[in-house]
């Protein structure tokens, strides 16, 4: 059962929303080698507005993640890709649907 969650909305910089878009797509590969990540989401919510979500069995795999691959990746875009630094809200799950 997942308990944890993470939203971040990303704001692209114009001229920029291709390339965040490409971005985005490329992180399922190495999230897919994140086993406590147990459901991943890369969105797009308007024209230049996009977001992930996440979700987690504890704070244990939140915090893994936090420190992973992709985390690093999307501070390391963030001058050359975002509007502004991503926005990285920590949510609880109160019921969810998985496979």
């Amino acid at each position: 059962m997942v308990k944890f969650a993470l939203l971040v909305t990303i704001v692209a910089k114009p001229g920029k929303e291709a390339q965040v878009e490409t971005f985005l797509g490329n992180g399922l590969p190495i999230i897919q080698n994140e086993p406590r990540t147990m459901a991943w989401f890369g969105f797009r919510m308007g024209p230049s507005t996009f977001g992930i979500f996440d979700v987690f069995p504890d704070e244990a795999g939140r915090q893994a993640h936090l420190s992973g691959v992709m985390a690093a990746a999307l501070m390391e875009k963030t001058p050359e890709l975002f509007a502004s630094a991503p926005q990285i809200e920590k949510l609880d799950v109160l019921a969810a649907k998985l496979p």
